[in-house]
Order: C-alpha cells, then structure tokens, then sequence
C-alpha cells in the first residue's frame, strides 16, 4: 500500500543524523587541531575523513564558517555546577574547567589556531567568543558581583581587572607556562593569590 493509499504523512527530508553530525563535527577539529589553518580547510576534505558526502554537510551547515563555530564550541565543557557557598569554591571551579580544557592536546592546538588567525577570520572569532567564551565571562562577573555583595571581596573592587588578572594568569600558564604545570592544585593556586588582593 502506497504512502498516498495508507493515509501516513510522508516526513520532509532526511532525518538528521546525529552520528554524521558526530562524525563532521570530529573529522573537523581533528584536521584543525592537526595543523591545518581555517583559510585551507575545505569541505571536501571534511567530507572525506568524516566519511560523508559534500552534501550531508550542506544540509547542516551553509558555509564551512558555520561549521567551524559549531565544531569549535563543543570543545567548552558545559559550565560547571557552582554551589554558590563561596567565592573562592565557585572560582576555583571555573578556572579548573579552564585547566581540564587546555589540558587536551587537541585542544591547546585548535585554540592556537583560532587565536593566531582571529585577523584574518574576524566572523568565526566572534561567534566563537559569543557561543563559547562569553557564557564562562558571564559566569565568572557573577561569581566576583556576588562576592562583593556579600562582602568577601573588596567593595572598590575593579571586577573586570579581577577577571583579567584570574582568568588571564591561567592562560599564561596554560600558553607559556613551564611543561606540565597544569597540575590539579593549580586552579586552587591562582585563586588563593589572586584573592589576597581582591579580599576586604
């Protein structure tokens, strides 16, 4: 019996493919994070270590800008669960999500990337910085509001000097620090020396 006789509704389109999308997503960080700059990436070359058609890929994305936005915000882990009992616990929990991410290899070179061509690729920066990076600042101005509020922090407290100084010395170490010296106790390290000046 036809679709038509049967009376069923006939869906519009392919169903989207979660594990293609997996796949397109993979096949495109792991070429980044081997070398490969945004300007050279291409769609064909997705296409063929993800294992899909050119197509597949269009249907999801209209541009490989698009594409690498999206590949590159799922390298952020969702935002930490913050308990809100203190200031020094909630920060500690964000740059330690900060320490996991970098400590990825895959992921120290995407960002590399993402940073060094930030010029030349101004749209995928900036759509990368609202997806990804915007939701941990947003966070972390909370957490230091918050602080001051409460009185745990300085009342003249400058808190986008705050977030400079915390998330910035872990970028440092992150970057340009010793080898290896993204230990556990890090986190834990910057926070305590950054809140002997931002405390009351």
């Amino acid at each position: 019996m036809s679709t038509q006789e049967s009376g069923a509704a006939r869906p519009a389109g392919r169903p989207r493919s979660e594990k293609a999308e997996k796949a397109i997503i993979e096949a495109t960080l792991d070429l980044i994070g081997e070398g490969v700059g945004v300007a050279e990436l291409s769609i064909e070359a997705i296409a063929s270590r993800a294992g899909v058609g050119k197509t597949t890929i269009y249907r999801r994305w209209s541009n490989k800008e698009d594409l690498v936005v999206d590949a590159l915000a799922t390298m952020k882990a969702p935002l930490p669960p913050l308990s809100g009992t203190s200031v020094r616990d909630d920060l500690i929990s964000l740059l330690e999500a900060m320490r996991s991410e970098s400590g990825q290899a895959r992921s120290r070179c995407v960002m590399n990337i993402v940073m060094s061509e930030a010029d030349r690729h101004r749209r995928i920066t900036e759509r990368f910085m609202e997806r990804a990076v915007e939701p941990r600042r947003r966070a972390m101005r909370e957490v230091i509001e918050r602080g001051i509020v409460t009185g745990e922090l300085r009342p003249d407290l400058d808190v986008d000097m705050g977030m400079a100084i915390i998330s910035g010395t872990m970028l440092w170490h992150t970057k340009w620090g010793p080898a290896g010296d993204l230990s556990p106790e890090l986190p834990e390290q910057i926070i305590d020396a950054a809140l002997a000046g931002m405390a009351p």
